[in-house]
């Protein structure tokens, strides 16, 4: 498109590829660093958007419900996000009431404190409790009451986008199942014996009685076909 001067050109600059990238990239940083972010001086609101988890697990008698806080950042704009403000849990159970509370606190701290929060997940999970852990309904193994509170915190931020959900895609869920069929069916073929241990299992497992523990995802669901161990939760496996 042509555009007419109505004044004298006086001078002019040539500007380089080079420049024009770097006003682009110093126009986005100004852009991101414009937008409102969590930190330690910014005012609760009056209203938090929030969810509440029930966790019961061996360890206590009572279950635990774990309620996360959201605050709502540059709302009504395409960079609106969710992010976690602070977090409450509730129990009848009394016995854990001193480090549960102190550990609210530490992570409402962090949440307040703004920046990548999301390291707090592994952290967590990889407590482990020296009376040893158990496995949840399902067959996924908690190392602790610890491990529980972080995976809360991890399907949180899933929800509200902070974690990227690693959910199997169509193809992966397609060869797990056949994966299954097929050892179903072999194990079909066995001696009358493996009947009895089907139905004494069957009641609460969703996976083989004889499945081992998946060294990746820490569920009870990896079976042995073909020399080695393929996960039937994560999909993973030593075959290739």
């Amino acid at each position: 498109m042509a555009t007419k001067l109505d004044k004298k050109i006086v001078g002019y600059k040539v500007i380089t590829a080079e420049q024009k990238a770097a006003q682009e990239e110093k126009a986005v940083e100004d852009k991101q660093n414009s937008l409102e972010k969590v930190h330690e001086n910014l005012d609760r609101p009056e209203f938090l958007m929030g969810s509440t988890y029930k966790v019961k697990t061996p360890m206590s008698e009572h279950a635990l419900y774990i309620t996360i806080n959201d605050i709502v950042l540059n709302q009504g704009t395409e960079h609106e996000q969710r992010h976690p403000y602070e977090i409450f849990i509730n129990s009848k159970n009394m016995e854990h009431f001193q480090w549960v509370l102190a550990l609210t606190r530490v992570i409402s701290a962090v949440f307040r404190k703004g920046g990548d929060a999301t390291f707090m997940v592994e952290e967590l999970k990889a407590v482990f409790d020296p009376k040893g852990g158990y496995f949840k309904k399902g067959g996924k193994f908690m190392p602790s009451l610890v491990a529980e509170i972080g995976e809360a915190i991890e399907s949180h931020m899933k929800m509200i986008g902070l974690i990227e959900d690693d959910s199997l895609d169509v193809h992966q869920q397609q060869l797990i199942a056949d994966k299954r069929k097929e050892y179903e069916e072999r194990s079909a073929k066995k001696a009358d014996s493996s009947a009895a241990v089907n139905d004494e299992k069957s009641s609460d497992a969703e996976f083989p009685a004889d499945a081992q523990v998946c060294n990746k995802c820490n569920v009870k669901a990896a079976i042995l076909m073909d020399g080695c161990y393929t996960c039937l939760n994560c999909g993973d496996s030593k075959c290739g």
